[in-house]
């Protein structure tokens, strides 16, 4: 199955049969539905919905399907065209929009697209709204509109500069601080739109930037997910450069990783962990992140005398808990920087400029930073879903065999031990189970999540 539709949207594989893949009719159809569920809960006469795409091959295709299907429900778009996660749910409310959709598959391949659904805020629908939309699209509940009714599209390019401004104009960037630090920075764009709009916001902050598919064209040169082993070109450049470091993003620019100038991995994990510090140096308060990502946030937390709190995964869960423990920041371990101070949403664009005056405040190497946090090791694994797997079954049988441990059971069910945790799931966005351990020291994690594995593989008969 490679039609997903679940709290981040619809998101699938390109071609294929209707219903088991993105065709072109089931991206019509769920830009209906969509469209449809914000006609039914508002009084307004015309609705305007901000749509953006990502640099994928199947974007135009994708994004034109999507947008004619509002302007036949009378719905007005404004197309930013070429965009962002972070700069459509910018835009939203700068626009005061009544939603918007982001076309983008995130850190998928490039045969996947998605429909990533906003509302009048700019963030991401509720689980609830989200299967409202899911039951107009079952019953196929349509009314298109008249053609003396049609929506009207309004052509805006000028979001991205605008998102800068706005990153830029932030209290905690010191844009000078930054300039007079003379960094010189290795960008891997994954040839989408980052590539982009990250070396204009690093020009913007006197950073010398070395360019390395940076050419949105939809080509991604290595699998897009910000993971060490997709990253062996940035990191050899980065040394040779002889740069401070090195940036990568994720294809819609809302997973945000980097790279030490020694040509090591930050640790995706902790491109949160160093934001945080920065922001609760200068703003103390509370912070959030899901309960896949390292203990490291809640260690830096403690330290700056805050609250940290864990939500279920989930960009949408993560924001509801910030929203209610008043957190200044918040995100997930995958990369992902949530910073309310400009919107609740992940945005690199906020985290590289955090980091940045975080490094030109601190007055000290990459790895030096790194060095400074608190040492955990993550084991991400996965195991593929067949129809077989009873997935529901084998989280409860894990449950019941360590039901002495420390268990939540949110989302999946994380297991905390003393020294190290593992948290199963089904995934939101892909068919397979996640398997996250942490621990002191990889070889810990890794044979902790190599001996669930073990388990997960006798109780599933595989």
């Amino acid at each position: 199955m490679t039609l997903i539709k679940s709290i981040s949207g619809i998101r699938g594989t390109i071609g294929g049969k209707v219903g088991d893949n993105l065709t072109p009719v089931d991206a019509v159809k769920f830009a209906s539905a969509y469209g449809t569920f914000l006609k039914n809960n508002t009084s307004k006469e015309k609705l305007t919905v901000v749509i953006g795409r990502d640099a994928r091959i199947s974007g135009p295709m994708i994004h034109n399907l999507v947008v004619n299907t509002l302007i036949g429900l009378g719905i007005n778009v404004i197309d930013l065209g070429l965009s962002t996660t972070p700069t459509v749910e910018v835009a939203v409310p700068l626009e005061k929009a009544d939603g918007g959709i982001i076309l983008t598959a995130s850190h998928n391949p490039k045969q996947w697209n998605a429909l990533k659904l906003l509302n009048e805020k700019g963030e991401f629908l509720s689980g609830d709204d989200g299967a409202k939309i899911l039951e107009i699209a079952e019953a196929e509940a349509f009314d298109f509109s008249d053609v003396d009714n049609l929506g009207e599209i309004t052509l805006n390019d000028a979001y991205m500069d605008i998102h800068i401004d706005e990153v830029l104009n932030l209290p905690l960037v010191d844009v000078q601080a930054v300039k007079d630090a003379k960094f010189k920075v290795v960008v891997d764009g994954v040839n989408s739109s980052g590539g982009i709009i990250i070396p204009n916001l690093l020009e913007q902050m006197g950073v010398e930037v070395v360019k390395l598919y940076c050419e949105p064209n939809g080509h991604f040169p290595h699998n897009p997910e910000p993971l060490k082993e997709h990253l062996t070109d940035i990191s050899e450049l980065v040394v040779k450069e002889k740069a401070h470091l090195g940036i990568v993003v994720d294809p819609d620019v809302d997973r945000l990783a980097f790279i030490s100038e020694d040509g090591e991995m930050f640790g995706e994990e902790y491109t949160l962990v160093a934001c945080a510090d920065y922001v609760l140096s200068k703003t103390p308060g509370n912070t959030v992140s899901n309960m896949s990502s390292s203990r490291a946030l809640r260690d830096v937390t403690n330290g700056h005398n805050g609250k940290y709190e864990a939500s279920a995964v989930g960009e949408v869960n993560v924001v509801e808990l910030m929203k209610k423990n008043n957190a200044v920041i918040g995100g997930e371990g995958n990369g992902g920087i949530i910073y309310p101070e400009l919107h609740y949403g992940r945005d690199s664009l906020v985290g590289v400029a955090l980091f940045l005056t975080h490094l030109a405040n601190k007055k000290i190497a990459v790895s030096a930073l790194r060095a400074s946090y608190p040492e955990y090791y993550m084991s991400k694994n996965k195991i593929e879903l067949t129809p077989q797997i009873d997935v529901d079954a084998i989280l409860t049988t894990m449950t019941e065999k360590y039901k002495n441990e420390d268990i939540s059971t949110i989302d999946g069910v994380k297991i905390d031990f003393a020294n190290e945790w593992v948290h199963l799931r089904k995934s939101n966005t892909e068919p397979i189970i996640r398997i996250y351990t942490e621990a002191p020291s990889q070889k810990e994690a890794d044979t902790l999540a190599l001996r669930i594995i073990d388990e997960i593989k006798v109780i599933a008969g595989i």
